[in-house]
């Protein structure tokens, strides 16, 4: 099952105690609270729906700030659609996040949501019928699901849909996930932004090949087999030791150290990590940053 896998159990290395996909779980809720308060007032719903939920008439007027907020916003009156949103940001993101990092986490979730959001405002304006106050995270989630699937792309997995268990691996809940956006797009009056789901689905996919074929791209050339760099002097020169690791520059640390778990995650899923190997790619975004 997806929730037993070991990545979703154990925390990544040196990672604060709160992660970004429990923020954001935390940020949805407090949203969804103050939604709930709101409407009790005064032309309440219609407020949230003019300046805050996203809207062709609300981007014409210049509103901007409602291609982030209406993400984190939901129908307050129907609960399972944050409940999903909620369930799919968690399981989903949580195994993101880890191999991702908190920064590149975060600007897939929220550039999965915007480029959702004008997709969908695209539709809205060639098509009336979909035309109408978009609120939700799922533009957002489902940018998270197809990082997951190209990250566990030929990995067998098991999902629970409606509380029944499918087995799948990761191109075919990708491909899944575009048929069902699709479908929900030429299907007249289902009521959901099915144009943002599109969106946030292409969304991720691009970032997730993109940020690992560009740290792909950022190592140097070999200089020796991978046999030989694991041997030598009475130690494993992939492991190293902690003195070795902050003597080693950036590029060298990726070549040495990286570039062999982001073959092992391309070759067997982030699933097959040990706890030493999450904690080299900490000390390699770490590094990363500091270069």
């Amino acid at each position: 099952m997806l929730e037993d896998r070991d990545y979703m159990r154990q925390p990544a290395y040196h990672e604060p105690r709160i992660s970004f996909t429990v923020a954001l779980l935390i940020i949805n809720a407090v949203f969804f609270v103050v939604q709930l308060i709101s409407t009790n007032f005064p032309n309440g719903q219609e407020i949230q729906d003019k300046y805050f939920a996203l809207s062709l008439g609300g981007l014409e007027q210049f509103r901007i700030w409602q291609l982030v907020t209406f993400q984190f916003m939901h129908s307050t009156h129907d609960w399972l659609h944050i409940i999903f949103n909620s369930l799919a940001i968690f399981f989903f993101g949580r195994p993101v996040e880890m191999v991702l990092g908190r920064a590149r986490f975060l600007a897939l979730y929220l550039s999965s949501g915007i480029i959702g959001g004008v997709v969908q405002t695209l539709f809205a304006l060639s098509f009336k019928s979909f035309d109408a106050p978009v609120v939700g995270a799922s533009a957002g989630a489902y940018g998270l699901v197809a990082a997951f699937a190209v990250l566990n792309w030929e990995e067998s997995f098991t999902l629970l849909i409606y509380f029944f268990p499918v087995t799948m691996r990761g191109k075919t809940l990708l491909w899944v996930s575009l048929g069902l956006a699709v479908l929900g797009l030429i299907t007249p009056g289902s009521g959901v932004a099915n144009g943002a789901h599109l969106g946030g689905i292409l969304t991720g996919f691009v970032c997730a090949r993109y940020i690992f074929g560009r740290w792909r791209l950022e190592l140097p050339p070999r200089q020796e087999p991978r046999e030989l760099a694991a041997a030598g002097k009475g130690k494993s020169k992939f492991w190293g030791s902690a003195g070795n690791d902050e003597e080693l520059s950036a590029s060298e640390f990726l070549q040495k150290e990286v570039d062999p778990i982001l073959e092992k995650i391309s070759a067997h899923g982030i699933h097959s990590l040990t706890a030493r190997e999450r904690e080299t790619l900490e000390k390699a975004r770490s590094k990363i940053s500091k270069g």
